[in-house]
């Protein structure tokens, strides 16, 4: 039986059989028996599916990984025990030593450093481009070593919204695909496959969690994109793999599964950034109640936004829910339904005003975290941005004056409230 999206959430991934527990069971267990060495090197050989060493695979976590495979239409997931590592698996499964990519230069700051820096001292280079720039100006970015284009829907703290169906064309067009990072808008209220992506990540740490509970990742692939057309660019998914007995992963899994038996096989295997199950059995939970806490995220932010946009003390607002906005339309075309509950907006005064303002604060907490059930704040330029000059601050969207607001699912007249006795004391 076909589920709706909202089912999905509630029940998908797991079904129980009679007389087995009605919630997913938390296999907390590092190894698993079995009668014979013969039957154990099957699964080396990738020659069986099943289990036989958590830091590869773990029940538990295969199930929320097909539960959220099921949300964004895939046809394969693996999570991760991190957003980070999601990422980074994402890239370096087809890129490595000597491999270029592209990537939005409004991604969120984290990411933006492991690829600036840390990958590229692996040897694959990064060029940063506009999100709003032409096709034009895309395809000048790409060159004949290009593995990957790389955006998120929704730029975190820029907020900037990216024209999926457009990256996807240029992507295609030189024969890589293109990752997106759905976290913020999360399969709720946008499905990046329905619009041309063919790999998806996301920081389940976020709206799937949504309790500040457990750090965790997961990548979803689309199973659509087509290796084998571009095998010599891909040699990794397209040739033998010594290290599994020459295995050639698109031809033992076909294009549905090949992407992620190899960064199971091979990354998980080398790198082990496994979700820990206890983890896994937390973002269920959370899953469980996204499609209803989206939806009140976003009315709480919308409602915020609106309040800000008419305050004297504010300098501007950034968030796609308002009619004006430079992403307006866009929003409206890939998230129709409401986009997330962040917003971005500047103090006047500047970054001293905006921290002042910061201080005042009564329900919205100073964290480093975003996308949870209680409202929470942050001034990028000095914590999960402070890493980046003052010109990577320019290029990725986040000023001086830059505060992000995380919208719970509070009432909305509270938080309003709050931000009302905040900014009157600056």
């Amino acid at each position: 039986m076909d589920l709706h999206l909202d089912s999905v959430c509630v029940q998908g991934g797991y079904t129980p059989g009679n007389g087995e527990p009605r919630q997913i069971p938390i296999i907390q267990s590092t190894t698993f028996k079995y009668a014979t060495s013969e039957d154990m090197g099957k699964l080396f050989d990738l020659e069986a599916s099943g289990y036989f060493y958590t830091r590869l695979q773990n029940p538990t976590n295969d199930a929320v990984a097909a539960k959220i495979c099921a949300l964004e239409g895939g046809t394969a997931a693996m999570l991760t025990s991190s957003g980070q590592a999601a990422n980074f698996y994402a890239v370096f499964n087809i890129a490595g030593c000597g491999d270029h990519v592209v990537a939005s230069s409004t991604i969120y700051g984290g990411t933006y450093n492991l690829f600036a820096v840390t990958m590229k001292r692996m040897g694959i280079e990064f060029t940063f481009v506009n999100p709003d720039a032409s096709e034009e100006e895309l395809d000048a970015a790409f060159r004949p070593n290009t593995k990957a284009l790389f955006g998120e829907t929704i730029a975190n703290p820029a907020l900037t919204v990216l024209d999926i169906e457009k990256f996807a064309r240029v992507a295609h067009r030189h024969g890589v695909p293109l990752i997106v990072d759905n976290t913020f808008a999360t399969p709720v209220n946008c499905r990046p496959f329905e619009w041309g992506a063919d790999i998806v990540t996301h920081s389940t740490t976020k709206y799937m969690d949504g309790h500040g509970a457990g750090v965790g990742g997961c990548i979803v692939d689309s199973g659509k994109f087509d290796w084998t057309k571009y095998a010599d660019k891909f040699p990794g998914l397209c040739t033998p793999d010594d290290s599994y007995h020459g295995v050639v992963y698109t031809e033992r899994f076909g294009l549905e599964g090949a992407y992620i038996t190899k960064a199971t096989a091979q990354l998980m295997r080398d790198f082990g950034s496994i979700q820990s199950p206890q983890n896994a059995f937390l973002l269920n939970l959370g899953l469980e109640s996204l499609h209803v806490r989206m939806q009140r995220h976003c009315e709480n932010a919308q409602a915020v936004a609106e309040y800000l946009q008419g305050h004297d003390k504010i300098a501007w607002v950034e968030y796609c829910g308002l009619p004006g906005n430079k992403y307006y339309e866009l929003a409206q075309k890939y998230m129709p339904s409401g986009s997330c509950g962040v917003v971005s907006f500047g103090v006047k005064g500047g970054r001293k005003a905006a921290e002042n303002f910061m201080k005042h604060l009564k329900m919205a907490a100073i964290e480093t975290h975003v996308a949870d059930a209680r409202t929470c704040c942050l001034h990028p330029a000095s914590a999960t941005h402070r890493q980046m000059n003052d010109e990577e601050l320019r290029a990725a969207g986040v000023g001086p004056d830059l505060v992000r607001l995380s919208c719970g699912i509070e009432d909305k007249r509270d938080l309003i409230a709050d931000l009302e006795q905040a900014l009157a004391q600056i």
